[in-house]
């Protein structure tokens, strides 16, 4: 791009010695020309400010103290983050080499986009990717209950969304802070999916979603339901007559069901950003009950 909007991200961490030297490096070794890199360390006890310092003179800030949890961090970091377009990448997660070179591009072309994700990849501890698939979300998916999933490594956004929806990680929760976050920008602003691979969550025993299913259960339930009490009452209209035609599909078969979101609900069809003759252009892709 001939201007390279400032990309700010943030790690948060906590004893993640074995990984976070492999995260940094997915980071800083894009070079990209206009970044704001944030670690806040939750006070480790491995050797991971270590390797921290092998990288400070690369980043805007760093800080390792006790902090109150994975939402508190994040918050500390963003805090401090200028950038027009914002994420956060887990110190066990990884980008890609090209991730924000496709970033800057989308959104750069397209200044009424406010958020992005892109396809979903998977890495196994060894750092190696072993599964990418293309998911399609929308805010009537969310309400239905089809929450799952919107990668959380593969989000971006512009500062002006993030502001809209209240500027803050929302601390009450401990495991699904992304969802709840997706959720607010829901109310404000589309999700295109760019046909891209540009982030990848690690899948090992340590996961924190795998040890907490319960709790990370319990706080989705709580996040679509405080989405369905603040939504647009277009969109509650809408969906209601999304969940009647779902309650019809058996009486009238899938194609006629079909054929009638076809006609009746073209608006809320996914948002998709593809590569074609060397730009990025908007397309998209039909919404199904």
């Amino acid at each position: 791009p001939k201007a390279w909007p400032k990309i700010s991200i943030v790690t948060p961490s906590h004893n993640q010695g074995q990984l976070i030297e492999e995260t940094i490096r997915s980071v800083l070794s894009q070079e990209y020309p206009n970044l704001e890199y944030i670690i806040i360390d939750g006070a480790s006890t491995d050797n991971s400010v270590e390797i921290i310092k092998k990288y400070e003179q690369h980043l805007a800030y760093w800080v390792s103290e006790p902090d109150e949890g994975h939402a508190h961090a994040l918050n500390k970091g963003f805090s401090r983050a200028t950038g027009e377009i914002m994420a956060w990448i887990n110190s066990d997660d990884k980008y890609l080499p090209w991730t924000f070179s496709v970033v800057a591009e989308v959104f750069n072309t397209h200044k009424d986009i406010e958020w992005i994700t892109g396809y979903h990849s998977l890495w196994d501890i060894y750092g190696r990717q072993v599964k990418a698939l293309a998911v399609y979300k929308n805010i009537y998916d969310f309400l239905l209950g089809r929450y799952d999933w919107i990668q959380q490594e593969s989000v971006f956004w512009r500062r002006s969304l993030w502001e809209k929806a209240g500027g803050a990680i929302n601390e009450k929760y401990k495991f699904q802070i992304d969802c709840e976050l997706w959720c607010r920008f829901f109310t404000f602003a589309e999700l295109w999916h760019v046909d891209c691979i540009i982030g990848g969550y690690r899948v090992y025993d340590r996961n924190r979603t795998s040890l907490h299913s319960k709790e990370v259960n319990a706080e989705i339930k709580a996040a679509l339901s405080e989405l369905k009490q603040r939504c647009p009452v277009a969109v509650k209209k809408k969906l209601k007559k999304i969940k009647r035609l779902k309650g019809l599909k058996k009486t009238l078969g899938f194609l006629k069901i079909e054929d009638i979101c076809r006609h009746l609900f073209k608006d809320i069809n996914y948002k998709s950003i593809v590569f074609q003759n060397n730009h990025w252009v908007k397309k998209t892709r039909k919404f199904t009950l």
